[in-house]
């Protein structure tokens, strides 16, 4: 971490306890959750967005829902989680917390349950964060009930470099980082949104419908 980067994760917010107790557990049981940096980048979007409705494909431990939750409390969430043994520990955490009103947590492969998720939409923000090798797919099957004045979120979009070419012995990250990338160049290009990468942590980009006539 440069100087730049150890200023700016200084002046990061405390974290509530069970923020802070949810992070320990993602890092003792080596669940994938958002960086510091860009949990607090997705929390200021979802302040001055202020969505009604919230969608997420990737629930993992609940954490970033429940974050979201927090910038925002007029929302209300939808998240997707396929793993069981994820679901139950994010039904868990949920629960705990007393905001499984708030927040409706669906079990389920997320490219299997349009019909479903449709009923509960339309939605104000897409976060996508599950399987990087099918985030295209993901756009394209949700971003149909996203509103016109809404914002798609996707994380882990640098992936640790591997897109823009970091060289190593890891194949699997390579094949990973060569997906994100094709997504990437895919959304860049996409002749109905307009796209803004931001280099906060493992990378964020930000889709917008683009406006008829411009």
């Amino acid at each position: 971490m440069g100087r730049t980067e150890e200023y700016l994760a200084s002046l990061l917010p405390a974290n509530p306890l069970w923020a802070d107790e949810l992070e320990q557990f993602a890092k003792e049981n080596q669940v994938p959750i958002m960086e510091p940096s860009g949990i607090h980048y997705l929390m200021q979007l979802v302040r001055v967005k202020r969505p009604k409705r919230i969608l997420e494909i990737g629930a993992a431990i609940g954490y970033s829902a429940l974050r979201m939750l927090e910038a925002y409390p007029g929302t209300t969430i939808v998240t997707i989680e396929r793993d069981p043994e994820r679901y139950q520990q994010a039904r868990t955490n949920l629960e705990r917390l007393d905001e499984d009103t708030r927040i409706e947590l669906v079990l389920g492969d997320a490219l299997e349950l349009q019909d479903e998720i449709h009923e509960k939409g339309p939605f104000d923000l897409l976060f996508i964060d599950a399987a990087k090798g099918q985030y295209q797919k993901f756009f394209e099957y949700y971003s149909q009930m996203i509103t016109d004045e809404g914002i798609i979120v996707s994380d882990n979009v640098l992936f640790k470099g591997y897109p823009a070419g970091k060289d190593d012995d890891n194949k699997r990250m390579q094949k990973i980082g060569d997906k994100i990338r094709s997504y990437n160049d895919w959304l860049i290009s996409h002749p109905h949104y307009h796209t803004t990468i931001v280099p906060v942590g493992d990378g964020i980009a930000l889709t917008v419908k683009k406006v008829t006539g411009r």
